[in-house]
């Protein structure tokens, strides 16, 4: 088993606010955070985006969680950068596929 925080936002669309760049830190960053394994994410046109990030166990989603520069991200978001926001932490029994 594995986890997954499901991320759900609803963005304030303006351009110039400082959220594509802060996105694109917290993506370099959470890659190199022990027990990362994978994310995926996608954005409407109409600012409805959804975000998956894979975690090894719940240890290293309260890692990241507490990480001071995601934290300040977390904040800023709350604040500036969602309409809305949802997060949900699932446990992942099984997967299948094919890549």
């Amino acid at each position: 088993p594995y986890y997954a925080v499901i991320f759900t936002t609803m963005r304030v669309n303006d351009p110039t606010d400082g959220y594509a760049e802060m996105s694109k830190n917290m993506e370099k960053m959470v890659c190199n955070q022990p027990g990362y394994i994978g994310m995926e994410s996608v954005r409407e046109s109409d600012g409805f985006g959804i975000t998956v990030c894979y975690w090894k166990d719940e240890a290293s989603i309260t890692n990241w969680k507490n990480n001071l520069e995601h934290q300040y991200a977390q904040e800023k978001g709350m604040a500036d950068w969602y309409k809305n926001y949802f997060l949900r932490v699932a446990k992942v029994e099984r997967d299948n596929g094919r890549i």
